[in-house]
């Protein structure tokens, strides 16, 4: 998966915030009042970088009287997957980059990632 520019980042970050507080698909005009107080853009400048994330896959839209609504095909955190196993893809030793990453991350991570492999071990295998 590519990654976004920063203004692309800025107008998901508010989609997914949305998203998380349980709102509905937004329209070009709810981003542009989302995004007022933090940045001066355009609200065709708004329009255009929605639609250029839809077309990259990065929202869903859908017809709602002359509006689009636009919502996230990824949650925030499906997309910092994509991100991380693209750059994994990209090292020529998977496994040297999985272990400098894991004595990178605080002790805090590494419960996170210990009590999800445990989870993972912990499974059936399928019959």
């Amino acid at each position: 998966m590519k990654g976004l520019g920063e203004l692309e980042r800025t107008v998901m970050e508010v989609l997914w915030a949305r998203e998380d507080a349980g709102g509905q698909a937004a329209t070009a005009r709810d981003v542009s009042r989302a995004l007022a107080n933090d940045r001066d853009l355009a609200h065709t400048t708004v329009m255009t970088v929605l639609d250029r994330l839809a077309k990259k896959g990065f929202l869903a839209r859908e017809r709602d009287g002359r509006a689009w609504r636009y919502r996230p095909m990824a949650s925030r955190e499906g997309y910092v997957t994509e991100l991380m196993l693209g750059a994994l893809n990209e090292t020529g030793d998977r496994d040297a980059a999985l272990a400098h990453f894991v004595r990178s991350v605080s002790e805090d991570e590494i419960d996170v990632i210990r009590e999800t492999l445990a989870g993972l071990m912990s499974k059936e295998p399928p019959a």
